[in-house]
């Protein structure tokens, strides 16, 4: 499953997410105080913790120009300009204080990929948003990282019961066509 979950895209290729994988009960004790006392990473055998490496494109990242090189996924042209063009794309998401939520984004996306595999698996799981971020660093030890977010708690287990789906609002709510609050009818004259 963490096979699959790191097979999820990223920006520039540069797999700047990791994942801690928490099964000692004393740690998921420590994380769930840092929820304010939710009981998902106490009840959950395993809370996959996601976080966001907001330094992964000022690392040497040859390996990922290698390995894009060696399955031919990318031309040497595109390598060439790839490391000079990402750092400029960077430097500005940096200097518009956006370097934080970009890498969030790239550790839910992996995230995102571990909630399919799991539920394939007959796993249950329950991501959760809500925590003290430094609580939670502190539990898994990155508290001394300023470089490194904490996206996403992912508790996963097998479900004590079945869990009933509690609905979503329809399509037609959410989705929107070509401009937000445009439907289909509004724009085909059909209905969603």
């Amino acid at each position: 499953m963490l096979e699959l979950t790191l097979e999820a895209p990223s920006a520039w290729n540069y797999q700047g997410r990791s994942i801690v994988v928490v099964s000692d009960p004393d740690v998921r004790a420590g994380l769930e105080a840092a929820t304010g006392g939710q009981p998902h990473p106490r009840e959950a055998p395993v809370v996959l913790v996601f976080l966001a490496e907001m330094d992964a494109w000022r690392r040497d990242n040859d390996d990922v120009f290698h390995s894009a090189r060696r399955s031919s996924a990318w031309s040497e042209q595109f390598i060439a300009g790839s490391a000079e063009s990402s750092r400029a794309f960077q430097q500005d998401l940096l200097e518009r204080g956006l370097e934080r939520e970009y890498a969030v984004k790239d550790a839910v996306i992996a995230a995102s990929f571990a909630m399919l595999a799991a539920t394939e698996q007959g796993l249950a799981c329950s991501p959760m948003n809500g925590w003290d971020e430094t609580q939670v660093k502190k539990v898994i030890g990155v508290d001394d990282r300023t470089d490194i977010a904490v996206a996403l708690l992912l508790p996963l287990g097998f479900a004590a019961e079945e869990r009933r789906h509690p609905g979503r609002r329809p399509v037609s709510s959410s989705v929107h066509y070509q401009h937000y609050r445009t439907t289909l009818t509004d724009t085909s004259g059909r209905t969603s």
